[in-house]
C-alpha cells in the first residue's frame, strides 16, 4: 500500500499499532504530501520508523513517462506512468491568477461519452487517493513551480471513483499538506445525480461543474450514456441541492457539437432548463478526437448560441482552449500509449 492513501485519521492509528508517539503521525504525513520519495528524507525521523515504513509501505509518485509543450500557450501535458505499468494524463494551464492542473481519476472510463477520448478503451480500474495527488506533486516537482488551483477534469468520471476521490479531496485540503483551499478546487460530472447528493453532505464547498451538452433528455442519451440512467430533472434536482448546502454556483458545461446540440432553438431550451439557477455555461466547441464524427461550430455559430443564451438572461462564456496543439484540450486525454 502506499503510504500517501492513508488519511491522517488511519496515520495516526497506525502510527499507534507500532508503539510510536501520535505526533510522529502528522510528521509522516507533512513529509509524505510534501512529495518525497523514499522514507530516508524524513530527516527528523528515527532510522527504526524510516525502516519500519519502508518494509509496511511504499511510496510512490507517478513517474513522467513523456512531456509536451504546447508551442501555442505553454500548457504543459504530462503522460504519468503508475507503479503497475499503466499510463495517465494530466495537463498544467498558465492563469493570470497562477498554475492549474486539470487531473485523472481513473485509468480510462465507462461513462461512453460520444464526444471523449478517455472513454474509447473503456474502464482499467479507479486511482487511489495518492495516485490523484501524486499528480499535482509530481508535476509540481518537475516545473519547480507552486499549484494553486485544482481541477478534476481528467481521464476518468470522479464520481464513480467516489470513497478515493473524498479521500484525495480531504488530503490536499490538509494545512499538513498541499493546503489547497477546496474553492480552489473543481469536479467536473458528467451527472452521476445520486453522487452529486453524498458530495454536497460532505461539507466541502469544491466548485461543481456538470457535463450537460444537451438541453432535453433525447439529446442527451445520444450524446452521453448516462443520461439513461439519470433523466435531467434527476440531474438538476441534484444540482439544486449540492447549491442549497454549498452556496457554490453550479457550472454547466456544454460542448457544442454541429448539427446534433447547437441550434438556436436548442439555445433557447437549455436557457429555458437552467433558468432561476444561480449558474454559469461553459461553451466548449467539441474537440476534435480521431475516432469520433463530430464536426465543431464555428466561430460564428459558437458566438450565435451565447449570444442567445446572454438574451435570454443567462450567464455564458466561451472556454479557453489550450494545449490544442498537443491534444491536451477538454475531451482529447487518454492513452495513447496502448
Amino acid at each position: 500500500m502506499n503510504l500517501g492513501d492513508l488519511t491522517k485519521k488511519q496515520l495516526k492509528e497506525y502510527i499507534g499499532t507500532i508503539g510510536e508517539s501520535a505526533f510522529r503521525a502528522k510528521q509522516i504525513f507533512k513529509w509524505v504530501h510534501g512529495g518525497i520519495e523514499n522514507a530516508d528524507e524524513m530527516t527528523n525521523i528515527s532510522k527504526s520508523l524510516r525502516e519500519k515504513l519502508e518494509s509496511d509501505f511504499e511510496i510512490y509518485l507517478p513517474e513522467v513517462y513523456k512531456k509536451l509543450e504546447s508551442r501555442l500557450d505553454g500548457t504543459v501535458k504530462y503522460l504519468f506512468k503508475l507503479s503497475d505499468g499503466n499510463i495517465i494524463e494530466s495537463v498544467v494551464m498558465d492563469y493570470h491568477h497562477g498554475k492549474s492542473i486539470c487531473i485523472s481519476s481513473q485509468v480510462g472510463c465507462r461513462m461512453g461519452c460520444s464526444f471523449c477520448a478517455s472513454t474509447l478503451h473503456g474502464l482499467t480500474r479507479n486511482l487511489t487517493p495518492f495516485e490523484i495527488e501524486g499528480q499535482i506533486l509530481r508535476a509540481q516537482k518537475d516545473l519547480a513551480v507552486k499549484i494553486s488551483s485544482v481541477v478534476i477534469m481528467g481521464i476518468g468520471e470522479p464520481l464513480d471513483n467516489y470513497d478515493n476521490i473524498i479521500t484525495f479531496l480531504k488530503n490536499i485540503n490538509d494545512e499538513d499538506a498541499l493546503n489547497i483551499g477546496y474553492r480552489h478546487i473543481t469536479l467536473s460530472t458528467c451527472g452521476l445525480a445520486d453522487k452529486i447528493y453524498s458530495l454536497a453532505d460532505e461539507n466541502m464547498p469544491i466548485n461543481l461543474a456538470i457535463s450537460l451538452h444537451a438541453p432535453n433528455d433525447e439529446v442527451r442519451k445520444n450524446l452521453m450514456p448516462v443520461a439513461k440512467a439519470y433523466s435531467l430533472s434527476e440531474l438538476l434536482d441534484a444540482c439544486d441541492y449540492y447549491f442549497d448546502k454549498t452556496h457554490r454556483r453550479i457550472t454547466f458545461e456544454y460542448a457544442l457539437v454541429k448539427g446534433k446540440n447547437a441550434s438556436s432553438e436548442e439555445a433557447r431550451e437549455l436557457a429555458s432548463l437552467i433558468a432561476k439557477r444561480n449558474a454559469h455555461v461553459n461553451l466548449i466547441p467539441v474537440n476534435p478526437v480521431t475516432e469520433r464524427d463530430n464536426v465543431r461550430t464555428d466561430e460564428k455559430e459558437t458566438r450565435a448560441f451565447q449570444r442567445e443564451l446572454e438574451k435570454l438572461g443567462i450567464n455564458a462564456t466561451i472556454r479557453r482552449e489550450l494545449g490544442a496543439d498537443i491534444n491536451a484540450s477538454c475531451g482529447q486525454l487518454r492513452n495513447n500509449e496502448i
